[in-house]
């Protein structure tokens, strides 16, 4: 990879960028629709919003990251911050513009998602709001794709958005702690959490007939993986809250992301979505290992 595309990567942080897909597929198995055109819509709609907020971030932070963060690429000069800056402004409107394309509720959705980013980045991170912003994004990202593929938002994707909601609430909340260290709290409730959401996401769901064993093998599974992949980098954060292992704790919090996703979809009965989510598991862990996710 030459180094302007590596700088560029590093920046918007594409190791991530896997955990993005999941959001609109597990909306849409929410709803009981099969990924369409739309959905696709609602994807592309999410990649390029998720990745105006990590531009966005590193623009409003880069005077932090100069004295925390010296080696990230605005504070070392690889890219310019006025470069980042009109990234993230292209992203937004492209995302915007994916998003109406998918109908005019999908587009409502992700002019609601997009404030939500730009908010968190300029002025709600440093807040006591920060971590319910994030959760705020990422469950109106779900719902963007259960909105975009059924054309409104159905009342069974709400639980599964507030599932990634509350992951997501748990994993910016330790992020807090990254570079400075020192905070067991965080840690430990988000370890609480992620092992109270495993068990709730594998549990049978409540039907008048039998559930087809492909669907709880996978929803099982799955919600182990995810309990496995968040709690052990967060066990050692509780352990030893130093910034190595902190930050650790967040891109393993990062990662999780896609067997929860891979679990409500399955847990919806959506086993090929689940199946296809499962799949990024080891792309995503191979490329955190070149990129890191944080």
């Amino acid at each position: 990879m030459r180094q302007g595309l590596r700088d560029w990567a590093e920046l918007l942080r594409i190791s991530a960028l896997f955990t993005v897909p999941g959001d609109a597929l597990a909306g849409a198995a929410s709803a009981g629709l099969r990924p369409d055109r739309r959905t696709a819509l609602a994807v592309g709609s999410s990649l390029c919003l998720y990745e105006a907020g990590m531009a966005l971030n590193d623009w409003a932070d880069r005077a932090e990251d100069a004295v925390d963060r010296p080696h990230r690429p605005i504070p070392s000069g690889r890219v310019k911050p006025a470069a980042a800056l009109a990234a993230a402004a292209g992203l937004t409107a492209a995302g915007l513009a994916l998003a109406h394309r998918a109908g005019r509720p999908a587009g409502l959705v992700a002019t609601a998602l997009a404030s939500t980013v730009w908010a968190y980045d300029l002025r709600l991170k440093h807040t006591a709001a920060g971590p319910a912003a994030m959760a705020a994004a990422r469950s109106l990202d779900l719902l963007l794709g259960a909105t975009a593929t059924g054309g409104t938002v159905a009342r069974p994707s709400l639980l599964p958005a507030a599932a990634l909601g509350a992951h997501t609430y748990a994993v910016t909340s330790v992020s807090r702690h990254e570079t400075q260290g020192g905070a067991v709290a965080a840690p430990l409730a988000a370890l609480a959490g992620a092992l109270t959401l495993g068990a709730l996401t594998a549990r049978p769901v409540p039907s008048p007939g039998s559930r087809p064993a492909p669907a709880d093998l996978a929803r099982a599974g799955l919600a182990a993986t995810y309990a496995a992949t968040a709690a052990r980098p967060l066990l050692h954060a509780v352990l030893n809250p130093s910034p190595p292992l902190t930050q650790r704790a967040v891109g393993g919090g990062i990662k999780a992301m896609i067997p929860l996703q891979a679990a409500l979809a399955a847990r919806a009965g959506s086993v090929r979505t689940a199946a296809a989510l499962a799949g990024l598991i080891p792309v995503a862990r191979t490329l955190a290992r070149k990129v890191s996710p944080t």
